[in-house]
């Protein structure tokens, strides 16, 4: 059920982005957004700690703001392996990937306190 319910949010998180952010687009239906957002689940699962750990002397160094550039190269991931996979899903340079990546992360956190689950 966690999983159902995580799947979702980043569904609903990536939805907005794609609404608010140009640059970042999307063509298809609902069952390749979901295919999106287990991309997108998969990549924070297992790419993302990577990215994470290479990065630790620049997040100490900017106090922990070079973070929101690893969520960017993340998003960016994404879509590179959505397009492999002809999920319809588009990031159009870093300052999409940058600027999509706070709202997925802001929509994810809001989400998680609406639905009841810390973020």
């Amino acid at each position: 059920m966690e999983f159902i319910l995580r799947l979702l949010l980043n569904a609903a998180a990536l939805w907005v982005a794609v609404r608010i952010v140009s640059g970042i687009t999307y063509q298809g239906g609902w069952a390749g957004f979901l295919g999106v957002a287990l991309v997108f689940g998969l990549v924070n699962a297992i790419v993302k700690p990577v990215l994470t750990f290479f990065s630790i002397p620049f997040i100490l160094l900017t106090l922990g703001l070079f973070f929101f550039v690893v969520n960017a190269l993340a998003l960016w991931i994404t879509s590179g392996l959505s397009g492999s996979l002809g999920l319809g899903f588009k990031v159009n340079g870093f300052g999409a990937a940058f600027l999509g990546a706070l709202v997925v992360s802001l929509v994810n956190l809001v989400l998680s306190w609406f639905v009841g689950r810390p973020g």
